[in-house]
């Protein structure tokens, strides 16, 4: 007996032999799994900042320098600066004070100089009635160069109080005499 194929033939039997290996033979099946996770924020409370008490020299004499310390509230008209500052309590802050050259006059024809020592200015933590810094007070430091520090715990709250001395000339002209001390506080992400 003698077979004979055609080319179609062959090929409709090499077709029907590869779907029959296909069917039977070991197939490959892949795993899969999936997670779902999830991404998270806490916004902190808005920081605050208060200018509560103004750098008060009070009357000043041609050509007598007078000096304010950073921690006092006395009377007469003589005081400390206090800035109180509030946010997200125990997190850390940093602050920098843009301190003026001069006071100038009602009419701005007149200055007066305004220095500020590396000891000048006082934080305080932990801050109590203005005028009295609490037991959190970070010594004399200076206000050109303010540290990093925590706001207290759960308060949230710190203070920082600013001294400073005033130069006036033998000359210096008679007038009440101002100027902006600016203090900007941000959280440090710490």
């Amino acid at each position: 007996m003698r077979f004979s194929f055609s080319n179609k033939s062959l090929v409709s039997l090499i077709m029907i032999v590869a779907v029959i290996v296909l069917l039977t033979g070991p197939t490959t099946v892949m795993a899969q799994d999936v997670a779902t996770g999830s991404a998270t924020a806490t916004v902190l409370t808005m920081l605050t900042v208060t200018a509560t008490q103004a750098l008060a020299f009070g009357d000043v004499m041609q050509g007598v320098r007078k000096s304010v310390a950073n921690n006092i509230d006395l009377a007469g008209g003589v005081a400390s600066g206090i800035f109180s500052i509030a946010g997200a309590a125990t997190k850390e802050i940093s602050a920098y004070m843009q301190l003026p050259d001069y006071l100038w006059n009602s009419t701005n024809e007149d200055r007066l100089v305004i220095a500020f020592s590396t000891t000048d200015a006082l934080v305080d933590t932990l801050p109590g009635t203005p005028g009295t810094p609490g037991l959190g007070n970070s010594g004399d430091v200076d206000p050109h160069n303010l540290p990093e520090f925590q706001l207290s715990g759960a308060a949230g709250t710190a203070a920082i109080y600013l001294g400073g001395t005033v130069w006036p000339t033998v000359d210096q002209r008679n007038d009440a005499y101002s100027a902006d001390i600016v203090l900007t506080v941000a959280y440090t992400g710490n």
